[in-house]
């Protein structure tokens, strides 16, 4: 129907979203699929990252459902995966926080699972940061 507004996501879809919006390739990612569809590999050569990485960022946009891919056949046969942005809106206030917050899954778990040596001892803390350090190189 046009015109309505789409249902506010829940608290995990929520933190979904932004944990895929909290990546500076990944924002770059949604940025040049503003300006239109493309093909994993000539997006791999406009944003400089290789397509196994950007694979990986793809696929985690596309699980918070803020771009679509979709699989084509090019004129010489060629399998081509196409992706595009979905359009959203997000208004984030407080309002909505304190309404999303009461649909929160009840685990420490989040839109990506436990944090690794997540066993309330410290253990597995070094592991988490090498991991975002890595993830943002």
């Amino acid at each position: 129907m046009a015109g309505t507004p789409a249902p506010a996501p829940n608290g995990d879809e929520l933190l979904k979203v932004l944990a895929a919006l909290g990546n500076p390739h990944r924002l770059r990612i949604v940025a040049a699929l503003h300006e239109g569809r493309n093909y994993v590999s000539r997006l791999a050569r406009e944003i400089g990252m290789s397509r196994p990485l950007l694979h990986m960022h793809l696929q985690r946009l596309e699980a918070a459902g803020l771009i679509t891919g979709s699989l084509e056949l090019s004129e010489d046969g060629k399998a081509m995966k196409f992706y595009e942005v979905v359009p959203f809106r997000f208004e984030l206030t407080p309002a909505l926080i304190e309404e999303v917050a009461r649909t929160l899954g009840d685990g420490d778990d989040g839109p990506e699972g436990p944090p690794p040596g997540n066993d309330q001892t410290g253990a597995g803390k070094q592991e988490t940061v090498k991991t975002v350090k890595e993830e943002a190189r």
